[in-house]
């Protein structure tokens, strides 16, 4: 070899086309509507959420009535709450959602997915903390179709030997 190569940061700039690719990091740029708003969908079990994020006191709207009125529970008002705390925001947005399908507990976990989503989107520098929570990724579980021939989804009927 005509040059010696002593560090990873000398092989860069040997191998063509290389340094380029391998130095330019991912810019995220903010996506908001005329209104200051980003919008997410976020879903969970048999729950969609459709959720929009603004800068305000951190009053959360939940098809129409407040947080504490449409979900009573406070384990279900504090999954609602975690995102903001991750990314260190709290009482710094104001979250207006409408969710429909499922039960309540796939409602919140709707709704919170559609916050980190909107959030993200809104203030991308967030992304980070709210991926490392793994807030971003949708929950897939679902349930189990009713299959032919069982009582449920796996379970058989009563065997009955007479």
């Amino acid at each position: 070899m005509a040059e010696d190569i002593k560090s990873l940061d000398d092989l860069k700039s040997v191998v063509p086309g290389n340094a380029a690719v391998a130095e330019a990091p991912v810019r995220r740029e903010a996506q908001r509507d005329s209104q200051g708003r980003s919008y997410a969908t976020g879903k969970r079990k048999d729950a969609v959420a459709r959720v929009w994020v603004k800068p305000g006191s951190g009053k959360v709207v939940v098809n129409g009535k407040d947080i504490a009125e449409y979900f009573a529970r406070p384990v279900l008002q504090m999954i609602l709450r975690q995102p903001f705390d991750v990314a260190g925001v709290a009482n710094q947005y104001d979250v207006q959602a409408t969710v429909k399908g499922g039960g309540l507990s796939g409602q919140a976990g709707a709704v919170k997915h559609g916050i980190s989503q909107a959030l993200q989107l809104h203030e991308p520098a967030l992304r980070a903390a709210l991926k490392a929570a793994g807030f971003l990724t949708r929950d897939s579980r679902v349930v189990e179709r009713k299959k032919y021939g069982k009582a449920k989804a796996r379970r058989s009927f009563q065997f009955s030997k007479r």
